[in-house]
């Protein structure tokens, strides 16, 4: 059975899918996570870039042009390895956000303490309830469906991530062209990074967070005006932008606050304090607290729609129960949304188990990270696999070096050797962060991997048929 894309409602042109795009990737908060390796930073981009930015987006943009329907990296991994594994999937790209969310929010939540009163900051419970009333409003946003949800976010992240990103690059570049003294030296010795242990690469799990979800609007593939040509084109565009705009953020960063000093959820506040004090510029920081607020909701916001409408496409497949195969007049998975908001709610009381707000965010972070790469395994042995087994299905972007699938094989196998390097160096604790019990660190992520990987498995095994049945007559 196919999902129906019938009569699609074309409503997503190129440069919405391209600022959609952007907006689920780039984002200010991750400036400070690589930032105190200085000018080492440099060299951990251009590796992951080449390792995972380069082969996701060229990946991605062969399968959504082979398979351009709504439904995404669900509809990919189905087709390569059968329904069980893209329900598995989808569910992972789903639920890395669950751990996310909370995390990228505490940014918010701490960006506008800085806007009205700084020292709310180290505030936990205004944290969290930052965190739950952002949430649950953007949950509600979501309920008038994907036209109004996506102008949001790309008016959002034009304003609020490309605006002080490129703001806080001109920044830096202007400290250094004044000749202003820098944090770290601008030496080739400085540039290669000390690799001797592994614990100084813990921070690339999130690195890999960073540029990762060029897959996810693939699920709007029904949306967008003629997807074979503009899918491909916004996630290279998107690609670009986000890599040069995190990598000079985060040396902007860099060079304005000692390495042992940045807080990986209020340095780039930090930062802009710091820069504009010192051109007497102060009065602009909680304008630029605002816009950046506005990114970052901007970025959830694309991310609580793209995920939540892959999860439930499955449902025509009989893979949810009944309850949440529930959508409103807009085409929303209302019961999902607010299923997801729930647990969400969960998620974020792990600020009150945490030492400080730096370790939670961190450990927030791994999380997602790690759960979110078991999916791009599959994506990667996917794109491998349909080219044997579906080498008639037209796709109008197709890899370079096509002989013998060579090209295929060479992307796809780095991408699935960086996407399990990434997964285990996230269980290393960061000797930059105090994360408290050792016990409590490796358990929470060991205990949360088993149970996200669990769930869609034990769903799938105790499918019912009548399941299908219901979302037939939902869909009729």
């Amino acid at each position: 059975m196919e999902i129906d894309s019938s009569k699609p409602r074309r409503v997503l042109s190129i440069f919405v899918l391209a600022m959609l795009n952007v907006s689920m990737m780039a984002s200010l908060r991750n400036l400070p996570l690589v930032a105190g390796y200085g000018l080492q930073s440099v060299f951990f981009f251009i590796v992951v870039a080449i390792l995972f930015l380069i082969p996701a987006a060229l990946v991605s943009a062969e399968l959504a042009t082979g398979w351009p329907k709504t439904g995404g990296i669900y509809i990919w991994i189905r087709e390569a390895l059968g329904d069980r594994w893209g329900f598995f999937a989808i569910w992972m790209q789903w639920v890395h956000n669950i751990p996310w969310y909370p995390a990228i929010l505490s940014f918010v939540a701490t960006t506008l303490a800085y806007v009205f009163n700084p020292e709310l900051a180290q505030n936990k419970l205004f944290i969290i309830t930052v965190i739950l009333v952002s949430f649950w409003g953007m949950t509600l946003i979501n309920y008038f469906g994907i036209k109004t949800s996506s102008w949001f976010s790309t008016i959002g992240v034009i304003l609020g991530t490309i605006t002080p990103g490129a703001l806080i690059i001109t920044l830096g570049l202007t400290w250094i062209f004044t000749n202003q003294t820098p944090q770290f030296t601008f030496t080739a010795q400085g540039f290669v990074p000390d690799l001797s242990s592994i614990a100084n690469l813990v921070f690339l799990a999130g690195l890999f967070l960073s540029f990762g979800g060029l897959e996810v609007s693939a699920v709007h593939a029904g949306d967008v005006k003629n997807p074979q040509k503009n899918y491909p084109k916004s996630i290279i565009l998107a690609a670009m932008i986000t890599f040069l705009l995190v990598m000079l953020g985060s040396l902007a960063v860099a060079i304005v606050i000692p390495k042992n000093e940045i807080s990986l959820v209020t340095g780039v506040m930090e930062a802009f304090r710091i820069f504009f004090n010192f051109y007497n510029l102060s009065w602009i920081l909680p304008t630029m607290g605002i816009l950046m607020i506005i990114g970052a909701v901007a970025e959830i916001n694309s991310w609580i729609a793209g995920p939540t409408k892959g999860l439930y496409a499955t449902s025509l497949h009989g893979n949810l129960p009944p309850f949440f195969q529930n959508t409103n007049k807009h085409d929303m998975p209302t019961h999902l949304l607010t299923g997801q908001a729930i647990v969400v709610t969960l998620t974020s009381l792990v600020f009150l188990f945490m030492p400080t707000l730096s370790s939670s965010f961190w450990i927030l972070t791994a999380l997602s990270a790690q759960t979110y790469l078991v999916m791009y395994v599959l994506m990667f042995i996917s794109a491998i696999r349909l080219r044997y087994t579906k080498p008639h299905v037209p796709r109008t972007y197709q890899i370079p070096f096509a002989h013998k699938h060579r090209g295929m094989w060479f992307l796809s196998g780095l991408g699935t050797i960086a996407s399990v390097f990434g997964f285990f160096i996230g269980f290393i604790p960061p000797t930059q962060l105090e994360v408290g019990s050792l016990i409590f660190y490796e358990s929470f992520l060991i205990l949360s991997n088993l149970i996200m990987i669990a769930i869609p498995l034990v769903i799938y095994q105790y499918r019912k048929p009548s399941w299908i049945r219901v979302a037939n007559h939902q869909k009729m």
